[in-house]
């Protein structure tokens, strides 16, 4: 299994916080050894890395986690916890992957 790590450059060349939180946690929790490789997705530049990467896979958002897997299938990752549960089988709270979810999706109404 092959994982990549997407984050994001912004326009005016700051880095995406959100991508910085992510890289945080990764670092803090140990799990920063199981990237294979990160790719940077610069506003200012659309044949950057990240930016061809998020194109070809129709991604809107920053950071994100593409997986390959050995039997050939890929899956993408927008929501961090989800990504944690699911690949790095890590346990997660459904309250953080709700609070991710709603925060990566302003439209969200509740119920």
């Amino acid at each position: 299994m092959k994982i990549t790590l997407v984050k994001k450059i912004l326009a005016d060349g700051s880095p995406c916080k959100k991508c910085g939180d992510v890289i945080a946690r990764l670092e803090d929790s140990g799990q920063m050894s199981r990237i294979d490789e990160i790719l940077v997705a610069d506003e200012r530049d659309p044949t950057s890395a990240g930016m061809l990467m998020a194109a070809e896979l129709n991604v809107d958002r920053a950071p994100f986690f593409v997986v390959d897997y050995d039997d050939g299938r890929q899956s993408v990752y927008t929501v961090y916890f989800k990504f944690v549960k699911e690949v790095l089988e890590q346990e997660t709270e459904e309250k953080d992957e709700l609070k991710e979810i709603l925060h990566n999706n302003p439209d969200l109404d509740f119920l």
